[in-house]
């Protein structure tokens, strides 16, 4: 009898243990760390065609941000074809996938990789708290807020590239700590900033710099301030910037070029992978200055945008300033207007005016000069036109015209080019066959087709 009490008492407890269980579990969650975790239910929907998920609350916000760009382009001109061949490819420019969040209590976070072409890069890892009145704190590995066009996201590029002064002397993403202020039409940014986090070869340099030589990362400041008057008013706007950084060569150069600084760029296309501006590394460089001026105004379909950015490298041999600049106007034609972001002091997505899409037609001067002193870095000039289709929120087709027209010193590493003497002067064969004035370099034309989509 006494077994038998034993064993219901305990079938008993142990029903009863099953039911409590079963209740808990139809009211509390625990994650795969066993840890109780909090619920609630979410909106999903398509946003512009982006999947968005959404608490009822709206303090919660998960959405996707995938990007493709698929690039073709094809060169010609007499000085390409006969001195200095390029040749006619296509490449996915761009495979970007990233998560972005927005979190309770004023956090964001955000994961953007890149893998163009099969190659791996970390692109946006950031941690941002917006909790402070007009003020935000951002750390991660992210673009420094120095040119509008360089963090202008590629989604919402003008041309198919950014200008060569842009490519060649402006910070882009770094490991940093920057706050921002934003309040009525003014806009102030501040950051310092550490090496550079994208691929393998960054990571590699970075780790040997510091277990073979024990060397510090390097560090920049960078700031820049904006004036935005007619802010509130979204069909007409006029911007001014002002922008400058203070920088130390940083570990993500190999560890035998430590201490230097090189710049150097291609002629605005990614296609032609050969850089004809190029300082080499300019050895034992304590800093450098970067600063400039960025403007900007737009009234319904039409924009202009600008920048003038100059460098001042202080090594041990000399100061050396290099320097360029860029305008580009554009035109919708077909009722779309121009939208400028305040919070970011920078162009984003134009409306459409019709229910197929817009047209857009742009064109561009962009100039780079990296001569001075003893370094013959070349200087080059672009003149580019474009044409973008505005299919829908999501899908864009670019098309682009552009003459780039380099100096005779032009042509990467401070190589001589053929039909140069010795002192890097050109010969009366050379400047009877390339240029009858013996002061050009190579020159050449590109037609280049963009197939972008964002989902």
């Amino acid at each position: 009898m006494k077994k038998l009490l034993t064993l219901t008492f305990g079938l008993a407890l142990a029903f009863t243990g099953n039911v409590w269980a079963q209740t808990d579990s139809e009211s509390v969650s625990y994650n795969q760390y066993g840890v109780k975790v909090d619920r609630e239910e979410l909106i999903s929907e398509q946003r512009n065609n982006i999947l968005t998920f959404e608490s009822k609350n709206k303090q919660y916000r998960l959405w996707m941000d995938n990007r493709v760009q698929v690039d073709g382009a094809m060169f010609f001109g007499k000085n390409h074809s006969e001195y200095d061949k390029i040749g006619n490819n296509a490449s996915i420019r761009r495979a970007r996938l990233a998560i972005k969040a927005r979190l309770p209590h004023n956090w964001y976070g955000e994961v953007d990789m890149d893998l163009a072409d099969g190659k791996f890069e970390l692109k946006d890892a950031i941690i941002q708290f917006d909790g402070i009145p007009n003020v935000s704190i951002k750390a991660g590995n992210f673009k420094e807020d120095f040119s509008m066009e360089q963090t202008t996201t590629s989604r919402y590029l003008t041309f198919m590239e950014r200008p060569m002064v842009c490519k060649a002397l402006v910070p882009s993403r770094h490991i940093g700590l920057q706050l921002s202020y934003l309040r009525n039409h003014f806009r102030a940014t501040g950051g310092v900033f550490f090496q550079t986090v994208a691929g393998e070869e960054e990571l590699t340099n970075v780790q040997d710099n510091n277990k073979d030589y024990g060397r510090n990362q390097g560090y920049s400041f960078t700031g820049k301030i904006g004036w935005m008057p007619y802010a509130k008013d979204r069909s007409w706007g006029l911007y001014v910037g002002a922008k400058g950084s203070y920088r130390t060569p940083k570990t993500e150069d190999a560890p035998a070029d430590f201490g230097g600084m090189r710049f150097s760029t291609r002629n605005a296309t990614s296609i032609n992978r050969k850089k004809y501006l190029d300082t080499d590394v300019i050895p034992k460089v304590d800093h450098n200055l970067l600063y400039g001026f960025e403007g900007a105004a737009y009234y319904g379909p039409a924009r202009i945008q600008s920048e003038w950015i100059r460098t001042t490298v202080n090594a041990e041999k000399a100061n050396y300033n290099f320097g360029g600049w860029y305008v580009h106007a554009s035109c919708l034609l077909f009722g779309g207007k121009q939208r400028f972001n305040t919070a970011e002091g920078e162009f984003t997505q134009p409306s459409r005016g019709r229910k197929w899409g817009d047209i857009e037609l742009a064109a561009r001067y962009d100039y780079l000069d990296l001569n001075n002193k003893d370094i013959y870095g070349g200087s080059g000039e672009n003149f580019t036109l474009g044409l973008n289709y505005y299919v829908n929120n999501s899908v864009k087709i670019v098309l682009n015209y552009q003459y780039s027209n380099n100096d005779r010193y032009a042509n990467g590493k401070g190589k001589l080019l053929v039909g140069h003497d010795a002192d890097g002067k050109p010969t009366a064969d050379y400047k009877k066959m390339v240029d009858p004035k013996g002061k050009g370099g190579i020159s050449y034309h590109m037609l280049g087709l963009r197939l972008e989509v964002n989902f």
